[in-house]
């Protein structure tokens, strides 16, 4: 097996444009499009901060089980998709959404436990798809 070193890869017809072939050889994904273009893991209890991040500007502490997630980077418009999930210390049954897409660029997001109020929790998780602007 080779092994290719690079620091950059550029398409060839479009220089963001490159397609990497299924294992099986039927179906084509964009690397680009296939690549979550934000993500943390964060502690949202106490004074809250992130574990480890990427294209990660900041985290608000909007209050409890309410928080703001801010990139570096911002999309290219407000359809891109944020995923999220959460555990409440103590094993609490909590649950988690994202509000509202308030812009391009910051995200609320809620955590809450069965009842449902909101709640603080121990392991905060968001990723974001989508087109960078």
């Amino acid at each position: 097996m080779s092994t290719i070193l690079v620091d950059n890869l550029t398409g060839k017809t479009s220089a963001g444009s490159i397609t990497v072939t299924s294992e099986g050889g039927a179906a084509t994904q964009s690397l680009q499009q296939g690549l979550a273009k934000a993500w943390v893991n964060f502690n949202g209890t106490g004074t809250i901060a992130a574990r480890d991040s990427l294209n990660l500007s900041s985290l608000d502490d909007d209050g409890t089980g309410s928080y703001g997630v801010n990139v570096t980077n911002s999309f290219s418009s407000a359809d891109y998709c944020p995923t999220t999930s959460c555990n409440a210390s103590g094993g609490n049954y909590s649950t988690s959404e994202i509000n509202t897409v308030v812009s391009t660029g910051i995200n609320a997001m809620r955590t809450w436990n069965a009842n449902p109020t909101g709640v603080d929790a121990s392991l905060i998780f968001v990723s974001f798809d989508g087109d960078l602007a």
